[in-house]
């Protein structure tokens, strides 16, 4: 629909509402998705939306930063907005302050039909037996590998701590190959993000309903174990994100664990991050040799876990209630194609599909366009067996304290860096495992 179209529906849709004495009303919009060219497409949605139902929708964008402060303070004034899109971290503290239309939101995600969504999703944002929030997008952390690789030596995909230390012992041929590249530099919170994850995979967490939990012994000497193994297979150094990444491009790394931000710079489609493993830098080489595992599992959790980010909408307690739960309804049905489109290599979809298919928006996701300074589908660039792992992982997406109802507290453990520091300290060999458990448990349980 065009600019003209959308003009001439909204008159039409006003016309009607004015015959029958109904009254168009507008909402407010907060959104933290406040990138120029991400704001202009959110406000052609509510332009849609308008043509739709005659109802505006103004589009506040607010930075990410600001946002728990802002919306504490409009609640205290009575003046919340009537829709918030939000990350996790907030859906169960506004919740439980009344910040959120609990109801409206579980009406909303029963409406459009639980099962259409990634069960992680749901239980990530489990309250009082509801879902208190409505989840939009997501992402999960991946262990990108290079298949082409893989398939030549006979070896598992690298679902399972076994399988990704059998794939090292293969594959490890330093300096010219590297089996890993583990994130090491303790100040960064890359380390802090892939730690937690090789954790939640072996079935750990700090924290549980009471608060701090001791980490168990025995699952955390397999955790330490492990991940030294990765330093191990790594070249020396402080390595984040910057190093793992331009070791891949280069065909010097078989694994690394990344966001999927990556999945459009290994296609050469963005100039600042360009593959080298050959001299074309916009070549999709490296994209046809790679594939990538979102859940993988230790020794005392085979079921394994994914590390996710999950973004809601939220209908708040002040709402218009209908038109704003129209809104999301819209959103997240007819314009969800449109919701995805936004970002699409960092907004994976929570609903995959409805009651006519059930993978009806995983499959006009894959052909959304991605990229920087060129552009193309995912679809066109990984066969469907990746796209599928891809969104897989939302249905094991896990973090620490969000089904505990302290997220609060395992974010300021995460924060902390203590597991950082001491993991660093024992791959260096200053300290043996029980000295690191200890120190981690005696560290952490000081945090409040």
């Amino acid at each position: 629909m065009n600019s003209n179209q959308r003009r001439a529906a909204a008159a039409l849709v006003a016309g009607l509402l004015a015959a029958t004495g109904v009254q168009a009303d507008t909402i407010r919009f907060w959104t933290t998705e406040e990138q120029p060219a991400r704001l202009q497409r959110q406000q052609d949605m509510a332009a849609e939306f308008r043509a739709a139902t005659g109802h505006d929708v103004e589009v506040i964008p607010v930075s990410e930063k600001d946002l728990g402060q802002r919306t504490t303070a409009a609640y205290a004034a009575n003046d919340l907005p009537d829709v918030i899109y939000h990350t996790l971290q907030y859906v169960l503290p506004w919740a439980e302050a009344g910040i959120l239309d609990v109801d409206t939101n579980n009406d909303i995600v029963s409406d459009l039909g639980r099962q259409t969504f990634a069960q992680g999703a749901l239980d990530m944002a489990e309250f009082d037996g509801l879902t208190p929030a409505v989840p939009v997008d997501g992402w999960t952390q991946m262990v990108v590998y290079r298949k082409d690789w893989f398939d030549s030596y006979g070896l598992a995909p690298p679902d399972s701590y076994a399988n990704i230390r059998a794939a090292i012992d293969a594959l490890h041929s330093p300096p010219q190959r590297y089996g890993f590249v583990a994130a090491t530099k303790v100040d960064e919170n890359f380390m802090s993000q892939v730690l937690e994850h090789v954790f939640l995979a072996n079935g750990l967490s700090p924290v549980d309903g009471n608060g701090f939990r001791a980490l168990d012994y025995d699952r955390t000497a397999e955790v330490l174990e492990f991940y030294k193994a990765l330093a191990d297979a790594s070249p020396p150094g402080e390595l984040y994100w910057k190093q793992s990444r331009e070791l891949y491009f280069a065909g010097r790394a078989a694994m690394i664990i990344w966001s999927p931000f990556i999945l459009d710079e290994l296609a050469g489609l963005r100039d600042s991050a360009p593959p080298t493993i050959n001299d074309d830098p916009t070549s999709r080489d490296l994209a046809g040799r790679t594939s990538v595992v979102t859940t993988f599992g230790g020794p005392s959790n085979e079921g394994g876990a994914a590390w996710a980010d999950i973004r809601f909408f939220g209908v708040t307690s002040s709402a218009n209630t209908d038109v704003a739960a129209d809104f999301v309804r819209y959103a997240m049905d007819e314009g969800y194609v449109r919701t995805l489109a936004i970002a699409p290599e960092g907004k994976f979809p929570v609903r995959r599909g409805d009651g006519s298919d059930p993978t009806r928006f995983v499959k006009a996701w894959s052909q959304l366009p991605v990229g920087v300074d060129r552009k193309a589908p995912l679809g066109d660039i990984y066969p469907q067996e990746t796209i599928d792992t891809i969104v897989a992982g939302l249905e094991t997406a896990n973090r620490w304290g969000v089904k505990e109802g302290q997220l609060s507290l395992a974010s300021k453990i995460i924060n902390s860096q203590v597991l950082n520091r001491v993991v660093r300290q024992y791959i260096d060999g200053e300290v043996n495992a029980q000295e690191a458990i200890s120190s981690i448990n005696q560290q952490l349980a000081r945090i409040n």
